[in-house]
């Protein structure tokens, strides 16, 4: 029996370290090449190997459910997919031949062996492992008599590196051209669409209360005759409410009565992460955004944990929360709206939630739909919502040549049909869905559906590859692109419209973006940061709340679910910034988590 076991343990090994270190772009470019190793690597895989077996072969975890298996199959899947779209930006890895089809079935075994050893270690060590409670003086003063302002104070001290080097602000194309805005100058916003004010060169594509935002600090700064000022005093009203928000969650830790341990180990994650200061010091919308996400999920954890009842007080606070998610990015409307309804399903405080619905439904069309265009503030381009359909049409077009000609006409008004054949990337949207028409009526709108519903009856795989291609990296942890901003952005120096510059401290610059840039990649602690391992997480305490019957609990998760299906929608692969809702509240999302079952367990 014992020989068996070595043996079956064996054939687990060489499977799993086959998927990890197989060199299939070798074996798809040129099967019969001996020039280069199948296996690449041979000191690191043979290391990885008897670890691999050590850890089978001692491996004590639990059986697991069905859920979990099935959870392991999609890891899989996202292996051998996200390995094909990043070397080839095509699934031929997977279905290329019958040779190649074969070589991913023997892979996908392999990685799912492995994903299931792993998770049933993962459960087997979430019911075990004890974590003992740091109590000292030190502690104490920490997070029993000052839990919020004691964070507070550290995290702003520990990010004063990034504050100094990077005075006044990053800023990154996007605030860019929201200053810009904002001070009158058009923009390649205004030519995406058909204004309804000419002289107005606000629009709503970044949200306009961020605009004004940026914009007003700069105003103040010049009143006092210093652009670099008002910039900064954007990113200290920025940064105070990151950092306030992440303290709280150190001060909700208290709430929930948990260990002095895990409270050093956020707050540090908070201050030494290189994301949160640098994001802290970018001027881009999605970090007060972020900010108020964070907020949202513990007031929803609030609610369903402790059973809250909504005073008058708290349903006026709870609104104001939710309508500055909606107004600090457009898709926060649909966070709310895919998320708050669920309360509903809770006797308490049923009439409240929604009464808060109808009113933050109310509220948020007056301002977008009344108060914006009596301003002379246009709508941004449909176009945005459109990454999809736009991306598979554009590989529809570079793939096949079986178009009509009536057909090609009305892709070419709508698109521009040269434009798809030229400039088509497969992971960016943009050079696409930019040279959208914006004269294209509801009715030419509806005759491009027609031709794009014909071309998914003809080519369904096509289309599933653009959405594949252009979302995989949500999916899958070996990428890793568009992380942090560390650069100087030109635009609002040009013709002397705005007077921004860094200080001369550029030493301490390369050296924090070096770190910035780097974390990425470091063993173990760069996945704190990375975007599809983030996504895995996701799914992971999903599934766990799932298998344990804690159905209730999902409602708290759908704003970081839904933030992660805005990814998919959305026109960049594997965009940090877009996934800033769930990243940055994870740590105290996984600390709620094991709460619920630190209770159960008690």
């Amino acid at each position: 029996m014992k020989y068996k076991n070595i043996l079956l343990n064996l054939l687990f090994t060489i499977l799993t370290t086959i998927s990890f270190f197989l060199n299939i772009e070798l074996i798809y470019k040129d099967m019969f090449s001996l020039r280069e190793p199948f296996i690449e690597g041979t000191f690191v895989v043979t290391l990885f190997a008897i670890g691999i077996f050590y850890f089978y072969f001692k491996n004590k975890g639990k059986k697991i459910s069905i859920f979990y298996k099935i959870l392991a199959c999609f890891y899989s899947l996202f292996m051998i997919f996200g390995k094909s779209y990043k070397a080839i930006a095509s699934w031929n890895f997977i279905f290329g031949s019958p040779l190649m089809f074969l070589i991913s079935i023997i892979m996908f075994i392999g990685y799912y062996i492995f994903f299931t050893k792993a998770i049933s270690f993962i459960l087997y060590i979430i019911e075990k492992i004890k974590i003992k409670n740091i109590d000292n003086k030190f502690t104490k003063f920490i997070f029993d008599k000052h839990p919020f302002i004691i964070p507070l104070i550290v995290i702003i001290i520990c990010w004063l590196p990034y504050i100094i080097a990077y005075y006044p602000i990053i800023l990154s194309p996007d605030p860019s051209f929201q200053i810009k805005q904002f001070l009158g100058v058009k923009t390649k916003y205004l030519d995406y669409i058909i204004p309804i004010n000419d002289n107005v060169t606000i629009t709503n594509h970044h949200p306009v209360l961020h605009t004004v935002l940026l914009g007003g600090s700069l105003k103040i700064g010049r009143f006092f005759g210093n652009d670099n000022f008002g910039l900064f005093i954007y990113s200290i009203i920025q940064i105070l409410i990151l950092a306030g928000t992440l303290a709280y969650t150190i001060k909700y830790m208290k709430k929930l009565n948990i260990n002095n341990t895990f409270k050093l180990i956020v707050l540090a994650i908070y201050c030494f992460v290189p994301m949160f200061p640098f994001y802290a010091m970018s001027g881009v919308k999605d970090v007060i955004f972020t900010s108020f996400i964070i907020l949202y999920i513990i007031k929803l954890y609030d609610i369903i944990h402790f059973n809250q009842k909504l005073t008058f007080k708290n349903s006026l606070c709870f609104l104001v929360l939710l309508l500055l998610i909606a107004l600090f990015r457009n898709n926060g409307f649909y966070v709310i709206l895919l998320s708050l309804p669920f309360l509903l399903l809770f006797r308490t405080n049923r009439k409240s939630i929604l009464i808060i619905l109808i009113l933050f439904i109310a509220s948020y069309m007056g301002y977008s739909k009344v108060l914006l265009p009596t301003l002379g503030i246009s709508e941004g381009s449909i176009r945005e919502m459109l990454s999809i359909p736009f991306q598979q049409t554009a590989r529809y077009v570079n793939n096949h040549n079986d178009l009509s000609d009536s057909d090609t006409k009305i892709i070419d008004h709508v698109l521009g049909y040269q434009n798809m054949l030229d400039n088509y990337d497969p992971e960016f949207a943009d050079p696409v869905k930019n040279n959208y028409n914006k004269y294209t009526t509801k009715e030419e709108l509806k005759e491009y559906f027609k031709v794009w519903f014909k071309g998914l009856i003809k080519h369904p795989t096509t289309y599933i590859e653009a959405t594949l291609n252009n979302t995989y990296g949500y999916f899958y942890p070996n990428s890793s692109r568009w992380y942090i901003y560390t650069g100087f952005d030109k635009r609002i120096t040009e013709d002397n419209l705005v007077d921004y510059h860094f200080n001369n401290l550029k030493s301490a610059r390369n050296i924090l973006s070096g770190y910035g840039v780097s974390f990425p990649f470091l063993p173990i602690i760069g996945l704190i940061s990375n975007i599809g391992f983030n996504s895995w997480i996701l799914l992971f305490i999903s599934v766990l709340l799932i298998d344990k019957k804690k159905y209730k609990y999902l409602i708290f998760l759908l704003p970081s679910l839904v933030s992660l299906l805005i990814c998919i929608a959305s026109p960049v692969n594997t965009y940090f910034r877009y996934t800033m809702p769930y990243i940055f509240s994870m740590p105290i999302v996984l600390i709620l988590i094991y709460n619920i079952f630190k209770e159960k367990r008690s």
